[in-house]
């Protein structure tokens, strides 16, 4: 990465519902943005769809819980496939896939579908340990982000441990001091979600190699 990358968190909900082909779309469309932040869970029939909640109430206005529902009524719905993501945007643009959930044996074949055999310009990035442990598992080679709401020692040593390629951090947390110290053990740093230019402008100074960006941020 020779700059820092402006990742659409969700896509551009300004002009689509979160997580939906058309804001992944919109995303795209705008000349700053170098790629997309998404959130990845398993519908009830295994199938793998984006959708940050665990249900659709207040995305949909709806009480159904993700795990409940198929992959066919979850796409009914407005909530896309993995692997109708994937083939919607293409291979140009950087990919943040959040697993929300441990995604289970099939999301090493989705992705490798989409972005071939060595994960192509994307990442796999999440806050559970048995998420990032089965795509350790299953693709050991393939680059991981562990997300955090803290950048400390204790978040450093469970990205070591886990053998990730960095960490994805609250932006809050991030300075000078918490980057240098992740970067001198061998960590990369990325960072969610800002809403502000000159918030930007800040993390891309400390070294962040990719934020996840909503509103004036995505911009540019």
């Amino acid at each position: 990465m020779t700059h820092t990358l402006r990742l659409a968190h969700r896509g551009d909900s300004r002009r689509a519902p979160e997580n939906s082909l058309a804001a992944f779309a919109a995303a795209l469309a705008v000349p700053a943005c170098d790629g997309l932040e998404f959130d990845v869970r398993l519908a009830a029939d295994g199938v793998l769809v984006t959708c940050h909640d665990d249900t659709l109430q207040r995305t949909h206005g709806r009480p159904d819980h993700v795990d409940a529902l198929s992959g066919e009524a979850c796409e009914a719905l407005g909530v896309p496939s993995l692997p109708d993501v994937l083939r919607s945007v293409g291979r140009r643009p950087f990919l943040d896939i959040e697993l929300k959930v441990d995604p289970g044996p099939t999301i090493v074949a989705v992705l490798a579908a989409g972005r071939g055999p060595d994960l192509s310009n994307a990442v796999v990035s999440s806050f559970e340990r048995a998420a990032l442990e089965r795509v350790s598992r299953l693709a050991p080679s393939w680059p991981r982000w562990l997300n955090s709401h803290t950048l400390e020692e204790r978040d450093i040593a469970t990205a070591l441990e886990l053998g990730c390629r960095g960490i994805a951090a609250q932006w809050r947390v991030l300075d000078a001091r918490s980057v240098a110290s992740a970067q001198a053990a061998g960590l990369e740093i990325a960072s969610w979600t800002v809403r502000r230019r000159a918030t930007f402008d800040r993390l891309e100074r400390l070294g962040v190699v990719a934020v996840c960006v909503e509103a004036g941020a995505l911009d540019g």
